[in-house]
């Protein structure tokens, strides 16, 4: 998934509108885009829009972003839309793996209980939002084998820290979200999942968002969240591969085919060793974006 688009849960007019944008996946939220007394509806209209759009032959990756574990919200969320089976369940202000082993269990419950496969339903954890998270990334390996993916927030993490801002006056991003996003991309790695990069709020400022993405593709992630349905063109070319890209790693890839005892080879006078390779695979695999 390179594209994921947030979209209130309680707008069925957006949720239709998010369908022709593009994305690869959309996040219909059930947390902050939705009001405390709007909670139930918003359950209700996202399942209604689950359950029609989940049996469609073409359509984006369905995920839901519930309300965090500690809202005690979590349980009525999943109570409604887990039986409208959609792809992914988020989980936000996620705390490691102990609160994916958790969340897993709450989703094997209402899985069994509406006859649904075990393990259908895969996670996505937002896994920097607290202050308590940064300690706790490197253990997310192992917490749950419906982990597939982890993004990073630094909204709420800045609103916890008491800090004024989470950006300097050119948009970059200050030391403490730096941290956050590094440990988001290392817990990922560790844990053999997907790198999601966060969301760019103004959605007006095209060239520094694409700056954005540009920077986020080149540092390891694999896409990026969007609040805007303007912003997936954006993200879609941004983390899309190449022609030259691809064409490149695909000769490194056949090379050390060519050579399987090789450590080095030569590609157009340029050394090529096991990390590119490794990188060269990677990049290959992400060619064609998968959808559901």
């Amino acid at each position: 998934m390179r594209s994921l688009l947030f979209v209130p849960a309680d707008s069925p007019r957006k949720l239709e509108k998010a369908m022709t944008s593009g994305a690869d996946a959309l996040v219909v939220d059930l947390e902050d885009s939705v009001a405390l007394d709007g909670k139930a509806g918003a359950r209700h209209s996202a399942a209604a829009f689950l359950k029609e759009t989940v049996p469609a032959s073409e359509r984006p990756v369905l995920i839901v972003r519930v309300n965090s574990l500690h809202s005690g919200l979590t349980d009525a969320d999943l109570d409604v839309v887990v039986a409208a089976q959609p792809d992914i369940i988020m989980l936000p202000k996620a705390e490691g793996g102990a609160s994916i082993a958790h969340f897993d269990a709450k989703l094997a419950v209402r899985e069994a209980t509406a006859g649904i496969a075990d393990g259908q339903i895969r996670i996505i954890a937002i896994a920097t939002e607290t202050a308590a998270a940064l300690f706790v990334a490197g253990t997310y390996a192992g917490a749950s084998k419906r982990l597939c993916g982890l993004t990073w927030g630094a909204e709420d993490l800045s609103a916890q820290l008491g800090a004024e801002t989470n950006r300097d006056a050119d948009g970059v991003l200050l030391d403490p979200y730096r941290l956050a996003r590094v440990l988001c991309l290392a817990a990922a790695a560790t844990s053999g999942v997907q790198a999601i990069d966060t969301v760019f709020t103004d959605f007006h400022d095209s060239e520094a968002f694409r700056r954005e993405c540009g920077a986020a593709r080149r540092d390891g992630f694999s896409g990026k969240m969007a609040i805007h349905p303007s912003q997936v063109p954006i993200i879609n070319e941004a983390f899309t591969p190449t022609r030259e890209a691809l064409a490149r790693a695909k000769a490194i890839v056949d090379a050390f085919a060519a050579n399987p005892d090789a450590g080095v080879v030569g590609i157009a006078g340029v050394m090529a060793d096991q990390p590119h390779l490794v990188r060269a695979k990677r990049l290959l695999q992400r060619a064609v974006p998968k959808k559901r």
